[in-house]
């Protein structure tokens, strides 16, 4: 039988195995085990499939049945169960190596991905192997909920299961990092990680999913990461409702946070008054917050804070009173607000210095 292309070369010795042990009615000696494993992983390095190998292995049997002793079809059968046992523990363990190193290689590229720590050129490079072509522009969607998610986790496997199913590979990189679900995607393409947001919401029972903005090149796909992390962090600190955030919705937050020192001046300058007021500057400031976030309606604001209209309008005053400008004028709600944004920005009160 020609077994050249179906793993036959991985059969060496097998026959002669068989014929020894058929012999005598004895089982497989530890060396022929040994032998029939490392068999195995080699056959699993070189890429056969295992049902065509076993299938190989009980032709053979077939093969010199007829040429053995009379009455030795028990042995032979044991000694087919002990050969091909080794043979797929071999393989088993050649694949499992096989495995591992591929998910490793699969991490380390991800955390270079995610980090921009390695030569784009080489990074472009090694994407290609993992369905990336980092030449287009990329944008990235991150998903985290109330635990965190690794690679194996069943919520990372239905997700990424569930959006290959929809697009198939097109160039996309679904992964975790740091507890949170990651999607890698084209730019162009945002149909992909709006979908990604829906599962992934779903998936991690009411979680918050950050989309990056599309950028070019290796570099852009770190960049888009870091916006969509960047705008999970400011929904935390800013009380931002609603499941999904674009970050190129909250490009306003970064430019007022960059001059930190004029910030943390204004909210002192603006807000400090409140201090004044009995109980603190802490439930006026969450009048304020109610209040803008609520687009200045008056009922909508008392309805979130639990107040009568009265009350809350009682508040607004007091807030006029000690800042000097007021929340209902549209001269001073620009200011008012601002240093409102800002406060949530700083964490002022409790972080000030």
């Amino acid at each position: 039988m020609d077994e050249r292309g179906t793993g036959g070369e991985h059969l060496a010795q097998y026959a002669e195995i068989l014929r020894a042990a058929c012999a005598t009615g004895r089982h497989l000696t530890r060396d022929e085990r040994d032998a029939r494993r490392a068999e195995g992983e080699r056959a699993a390095e070189a890429g056969h499939g295992l049902r065509t190998l076993v299938r190989a292995h009980l032709a053979t049997a077939r093969e010199i049945q007829p040429g053995l002793p009379a009455g030795t079809a028990r042995h032979l059968l044991e000694a087919v169960e002990q050969a091909v046992d080794a043979f797929a523990e071999g393989y088993e363990r050649a694949q499992r190596d096989v495995v591992r190193r591929e998910e490793a290689a699969r991490r380390e590229f991800v955390d270079d991905l995610l980090y921009g720590r390695s030569d784009l050129g080489r990074l472009a490079e090694r994407a290609a192997r993992f369905g990336l072509l980092l030449s287009r522009a990329h944008a990235v969607a991150v998903a985290e909920g109330p635990e965190p998610y690794g690679d194996g986790f069943p919520v990372a496997r239905g997700i990424e299961s569930a959006v290959l199913a929809r697009f198939g590979e097109r160039n996309i990189l679904l992964t975790t990092k740091e507890g949170r679900l990651v999607c890698v995607a084209p730019g162009d393409q945002p149909d992909i990680l709006a979908f990604f947001a829906k599962r992934a919401y779903a998936a991690t029972g009411g979680g918050r999913v950050a989309i990056g903005r599309a950028h070019p090149g290796a570099g852009g796909v770190v960049h888009s990461y870091e916006e969509a992390l960047n705008a999970l962090g400011l929904a935390d600190r800013m009380e931002l409702e609603g499941p999904l955030l674009h970050a190129a919705d909250l490009l306003v937050y970064p430019v007022l946070a960059r001059d930190r020192e004029a910030m943390e001046d204004l909210v002192e300058t603006v807000l400090g008054p409140l201090r004044q007021a009995r109980g603190g500057a802490r439930p006026l400031l969450d009048t304020l917050h109610a209040y803008f976030d609520s687009g200045c309606v008056a009922t909508e604001a008392a309805r979130r804070l639990s107040l009568s209209v009265r009350a809350l309008t009682y508040r607004l005053r007091r807030i006029q009173l000690l800042t000097g400008a007021d929340p209902a004028d549209p001269q001073h709600r620009y200011t008012l607000q601002t240093a409102a944004i800002g406060a949530r920005l700083l964490d002022w009160p409790r972080a000030a210095r």
